[in-house]
Formats: C-alpha cells, structure tokens, sequence
C-alpha cells in the first residue's frame, strides 16, 4: 500500500489510469517517451538517496510534460520541496514511511516555495 502525499497532507492514493499513464525506473530516458496523450507520470525513485529521479522528473517539465508528475518510492518529508521545486505534483510514499514520518511533517514542508536559499536571499535583500 502506499500514500499519496500533496501540498494539502496525505491523500488517499485514487485509481490509476487505464490509459495515458507512463511508469518510469530511475533508469529510464525520458527523452525516449512520447509524450502526446499521458496524464500522469509515474517516476520510481528505489531509495531516498538516488537523485535520478529528481532529473528525471525535471527533463520531463523542460520537455513541455503539464500532466501529473508523481514521484514514487520511499522519500523522507525533507524531500518534498526539493520534488515540488523540480516539477513534481505528488509523492506517493509506502505505509512504513507515512508512520515513520506522519502527515505533520509532510505539511510542514509543504510551503516548498517558502523554503529555498533564493526565498531566503530575497528576503535579506529587503531587509536594508
């Protein structure tokens, strides 16, 4: 089973689409997929340290993707505004990590933009 996690806290995970929908390893050339017709994008990120699916999920914003972009696999919540900031929607996260890092702390990253060093510059530059 797993949790959909969005700007809003935990979400029932909704039935996937029977058609329009890609699921891509962390392994996959997003270059290589056609686009026309895909609503959602699934990118499968196997741990929380592997950063490929970050540029995977990036490639595919640049190339003109607007549908919904999840990344899914085990994450950790201080990961949530890093997969927002680079095109993803959602994460869809296994149980063990929604009862090891409960909604709480998934919603308390969810200002993803509030929380980048460029938010933080901008504020110390009107500051003077």
């Amino acid at each position: 089973m797993t949790v959909l996690v969005t700007d809003t806290g935990f979400q029932p995970l909704p039935a996937l689409p029977e058609t329009g929908l890609a699921d891509l390893a962390h392994t996959d050339d997003p270059g290589a997929l056609d686009l026309a017709g895909l609503t959602l994008i699934r990118v499968h990120v196997p741990a929380f340290n592997d950063g490929r699916g970050f540029t995977i999920g990036r490639r595919l914003r640049m190339r003109g993707y607007t549908g919904e972009l999840r990344a899914v696999g085990p994450m950790i919540a201080d990961q949530y505004p890093m997969a927002r900031r680079v095109g993803f929607d959602a994460v869809e996260i296994p149980d063990d990590i929604a009862a090891r890092q409960p909604e709480p702390q998934w919603r308390a990253r969810a200002d993803w933009q509030a929380h980048d060093y460029q938010a933080r510059l901008g504020h110390l530059r009107h500051r003077s």
